[in-house]
């Protein structure tokens, strides 16, 4: 299935949540993400002051952030908003999320790396399914718990299950064949700011709702 960032469907979710429908970039997509990072790395070469990818964030955003610490304000952003607790999401939740907000960031508003998102597609593909715990979201302000576990995942930390298995991260995209990413300025803010955790649970919970209706 090609992630255009266009509608997706019940059906098109279920296929790839329960059925493991693999899923590619649109050819037609790759131009405006390379074009959307590009501007992330202009902003950075001028040394412009944007909020998210130099300065703090929230109650911190007039604090500004040097350039060689750009990276480590992504990798601590994540890690501050991996705080989610209880049971796991179930796998097909989870691949729904993945699913959902990898065909957002196709879109390219968000200056994230196009090699991010394909790393993102290759784990749905090789049923590379991270650890994301059920509580910890209430979604309207964005599902930053749930994502921030599932962006863990993408640089080889917190936890994830493959093939059965319950790994660290780094070891199930090791036996994936797969090569964790380091994040760049503003990428942790990019995989962080969505709402696709209770839009996976609500939709996958209206398809089950439409099954049971018949």
């Amino acid at each position: 299935m090609e992630l255009k960032g266009e509608q997706i469907s019940l059906v098109q979710l279920a296929a790839v949540a329960f059925e493991g429908e693999a899923v590619c970039i649109s050819p037609a997509a790759r131009p405006r993400i390379l074009a959307s990072r590009k501007a992330i790395e202009q902003i950075v070469e001028r040394d412009e002051v944007v909020y998210g990818v130099n300065t703090g964030f929230g109650k911190l955003s007039d604090v500004r952030i040097s350039h060689g610490e750009l990276r480590q304000l992504q990798l601590n952003l994540v890690r501050s908003h991996a705080c989610g607790i209880g049971n796991p999401l179930s796998e097909a939740e989870v691949r729904a999320m993945m699913m959902l907000r990898a065909n957002v960031l196709v879109l390219g508003f968000s200056g994230i790396r196009f090699d991010v998102i394909e790393l993102l597609c290759e784990m749905l593909n090789r049923r590379v399914c991270p650890v994301v715990p059920e509580k910890g979201s209430v979604g309207a302000s964005g599902d930053l718990a749930p994502l921030a576990h599932l962006a863990l995942s993408l640089i080889g930390e917190g936890e994830t299950f493959f093939e059965g298995q319950r790994l660290t991260s780094a070891e199930a995209l090791r036996r994936a064949r797969l090569t964790p990413v380091q994040l760049e300025a503003k990428e942790g803010l990019a995989l962080l700011n969505g709402t696709q955790a209770m839009h996976a649970v609500g939709g996958l919970a209206l398809l089950r709702a439409q099954r049971l209706a018949r």
